[in-house]
């Protein structure tokens, strides 16, 4: 078998869950975690003569997200209903839309191993979402609707995608960008933000397209780049084998590893889609255009160049910062409130992120004000603290319980020794306790002064400035008066 004489044509169909407070064609809420079938209604739940009306909040989340990826807006769209028989589909078919969706064109820029790219959009359009099944122990499946009329948009990407690891990067700069606009909270693992990809295999640069498979139940990053792993290298073993690719809809197993056959791939004629007859055409006002575009906040992309350029943060580090909203705008808070943009940035990625990840906090609110992070780089770049105090003493404090650090400091007395006479006798004490590190120093080895250095500032409780004590070990290591 080989891989490298066949390349993978890869689109990737997401369905992204919009933030609604309420379903998008009835007012039951859309709220998570809620005891089965208890946020239904008799039009999610697909009774005769109960009639839809489109929820306006879902319309504008879908045209933020349309607008945030560049896509031509319909002036008009218009929904129809896609029939398939499931036990999760109470009505026996999906309000959606087909030939006129709400949006087209566009795309999502990724990093790839060739560089910077652009995938191209197919089109961006409003759907319901169906119910879910339950499989319990003894083999009986549960049928829960609360998700059933929940609003959906659904991003269409072209087969342009050539790698699992491309796949990986389109859907977490797409998750980014969703999130940023504030559109859909993009949780994979409450299934708020879901993917299928369309899976197919070529001989390498060939133009003709090989046959596809869909590969569905994919809830996360890791099991979306493992299955088409997967499923790539099982296209490539019967192409070479001389067998023939089975279009077909299949299901990831995670804990096989493996894809499983679900039913024939379905194909759009086999859906005898219908307009909707309950739902008046979707007119988009230019008036109300133009007020979500000036809503429309700073997207990762734009914001990163911006860190890069303006506030001479890292390649890499920008990339990380502008990931999340959230974390974006609290690193330009602390640097708002004085705070060196690469100081800024390192505090930021490092122990703000970690301390979030520590207290389980996820992508909550972070607890610590920026104003008090600022402060606290302030008192470091001053040497009124060494940088060792603020990491291990200062900011636990003030992160677990907010308040100045300056406060914490006069508290406990952590004010940074810069005095020479006390500093003197530690460099001393610890260069006789360690002769034979001096030996090697003074025989050439340079690069232990960081050791000693260390040795200092342990016996100084960390109090010590590093900078002063290294200027004071050269001397003393040196012989020099």
């Amino acid at each position: 078998m080989s891989v490298d004489r066949h390349e993978a044509v890869i689109g990737l169909e997401v369905h992204a869950q919009l933030v609604t407070a309420t379903k998008i064609f009835c007012p039951c809420a859309t709220s998570f975690g809620e005891a089965p079938n208890s946020r239904t209604c008799p039009v999610c739940l697909g009774y005769p003569g109960a009639l839809p009306v489109l929820n306006s909040a879902a319309v504008e989340a879908a045209v933020g997200a349309a607008r945030a990826r560049g896509c031509d807006r319909r002036a008009r769209s218009s929904f129809a209903r896609k029939h398939y028989f499931y036990p999760d589909l109470p009505k026996g078919y999906q309000i959606s839309q087909y030939d006129s969706p709400l949006a087209e064109g566009g795309g999502v820029t990724i990093e790839s191993a060739a560089g910077e790219r652009t995938i191209p959009l197919i089109r961006l359009h409003l759907e319901e979402d169906a119910g879910k099944l339950i499989h319990d122990e003894s083999g009986d499946s549960l049928v829960d609707l609360n998700r059933a009329g929940a609003p959906l948009a659904e991003i269409v990407s072209q087969p342009e995608i050539r790698s699992p690891a491309e796949a990986h990067a389109y859907l977490e700069r797409l998750r980014s960008i969703l999130r940023y606009t504030g559109v859909c909270d993009g949780n994979m693992e409450r299934g708020s933000l879901r993917c299928d990809a369309n899976v197919s295999v070529r001989p390498r640069g060939s133009r003709e397209l090989g046959t596809r498979t869909e590969v569905k139940n994919l809830n996360s990053f890791r099991n979306v780049k493992r299955a088409l792993e997967y499923e790539i290298r099982r296209q490539v073993d019967l192409v070479e084998a001389g067998a023939a690719v089975v279009q077909q809809t299949l299901l990831w197993d995670a804990g096989e590893g493996r894809t499983r056959p679900m039913r024939g791939k379905e194909e759009a004629h086999d859906y005898r889609y219908l307009p909707d007859p309950d739902l008046p055409g979707l007119v988009l006002e230019p008036e109300w255009i133009e007020r979500l575009r000036r809503d429309l906040p700073e997207l990762p992309g734009p914001r990163r160049a911006r860190f890069i350029t303006e506030l001479g943060v890292g390649w890499h580090e920008a990339g990380l910062l502008t990931v999340e909203r959230r974390l974006a705008d609290y690193f330009e808070a602390v640097v708002q409130g004085g705070a060196p943009p690469p100081a800024a940035a390192n505090w930021v990625l490092n122990d703000i992120l970690r301390a979030r990840n520590e207290t389980d906090r996820g992508d909550d609110e972070i607890p610590l004000p920026a104003r008090y992070l600022a402060e606290l780089i302030a008192l470091v770049a001053d040497g009124t603290i060494s940088a060792t105090v603020a990491r291990q003493e200062i900011f636990p404090a003030i992160h677990e319980r907010p308040r100045p650090p300056a406060d914490v400091v006069r508290e406990r007395g952590l004010e940074q020794l810069s005095d020479d006479s006390r500093l003197e006798r530690w460099v001393r004490q610890v260069v006789d306790e360690h002769a034979g590190a001096v030996a090697r120093y003074r025989a050439g080895k340079q690069g232990l002064l960081g050791f000693f250095v260390g040795k200092v500032m342990d016996a100084s409780g960390g109090k010590a400035n590093p900078g002063r004590v290294a200027e004071l070990l050269r001397r003393e290591l040196d012989g020099r008066p």
